[in-house]
């Protein structure tokens, strides 16, 4: 009976560790600098976490079922360069720009979605470990995306398509409410119906869970190709933003940025435990510490160096646990 009590009390805190993270660290950020409460700083601190905050929700289902992805930064420079393709292609033939932005919108998510499936190939049918074959596709991604722009940039020649990356419905950031209305689904589909436990049963021991009847494959493959199709919202999201796509410095660490996020949302990185609302927590928890290195006079240069001990910490901790 005791042994029952400790081990709901441990699922207890799990559960809510990272928003008391957050918690104290927001206080602690407000104390520092009086400008972190103002509401124009938390608008920006949320549009910065919502683009990888996307990308990490599709993360989480990867992790949680065993397998990792470091090719989404490249792949989110390769979908956003043929996302203004698309558009820039679109408005030259003379389609409205609404038409135009839809076409650039639909490819860059089916795009993603091509992506994500081919790493899901490469490890569920090919057999190769999911750390190599993402590894292999991040400088694949990346070194396509550099051949088409010639290692330059796409702008937009659309002006619809940068007044929607500046959009702010209600007073929000779009791009930070397609992330709470993802999550929203995500966090459905995770934990009420039978793909979420799938994922769950394949990240706790696929052996059992292919005696149980439940193929590990097809549940692995939906888990790349949704980062895919998350890279692909994102990607196009910044491209908004910034009315133009980078070649060599879209997506660049938003691996390290995706997984951070998982990781400090409660997530496991040996699998079958996590949750999308945690993810959530967590993205925006990086902001925050971004933001308060910013406000004290840190280095940018250092923001990594945060984010690396961020990780090591967090896995640490799961360690101990377990």
């Amino acid at each position: 009976m005791n042994g029952t009590l400790a081990a709901l009390r441990r699922l207890e805190w799990e559960r809510y560790a990272a928003l008391g993270a957050l918690v104290l660290l927001s206080v602690a950020s407000a104390l520092l600098s009086p400008y972190f409460l103002q509401w124009q700083n938390l608008l920006n601190i949320v549009r910065q976490v919502s683009y990888t905050g996307i990308i990490a929700l599709g993360m989480t289902f990867v992790i949680v079922s065993g397998g990792i992805d470091l090719s989404v930064g490249s792949m989110a420079a390769l979908v956003g360069s043929l996302a203004l393709l698309a558009l820039n292609a679109g408005v030259e033939a003379g389609f409205p720009q609404g038409t135009a932005v839809a076409a650039a919108v639909a490819c860059a998510v089916l795009t993603g979605l091509a992506c994500g499936l081919a790493n899901g190939l490469l490890v569920t049918k090919g057999r190769i470990a999911p750390f190599i074959v993402t590894l292999g596709t991040m400088a694949l991604f990346r070194s396509l995306s550099l051949y088409m722009a010639n290692a330059g940039e796409f702008r937009s020649e659309s002006s619809l398509f940068g007044e929607l990356g500046s959009s702010a419905p209600l007073g929000v950031p779009l791009p930070a409410l397609i992330l709470l209305a993802l999550a929203a689904a995500l966090s459905f589909v995770f934990s009420r119906t039978r793909y979420g436990r799938y994922t769950r049963a394949v990240g706790s021991n696929a052996r059992v869970a292919r005696y149980s009847a439940i193929d590990v494959d097809a549940t692995r493959l939906a888990a790349y190709t949704l980062t895919g199709v998350m890279v692909g919202v994102s990607a196009v999201l910044i491209a908004m933003r910034f009315n133009s796509v980078g070649s060599s410095t879209l997506g660049v660490n938003y691996e390290l940025d995706a997984i951070a996020a998982v990781i400090i949302g409660g997530t496991t990185m040996s699998g079958g435990r996590g949750t999308v609302w945690g993810t959530v927590i967590g993205a925006i928890t990086l902001g925050v510490i971004n933001n308060m290195l910013n406000m004290v006079g840190i280095s940018p240069y250092l923001q990594g160096t945060v984010k690396g001990l961020v990780i090591i910490g967090a896995v640490f901790i799961q360690r101990q646990r377990q």
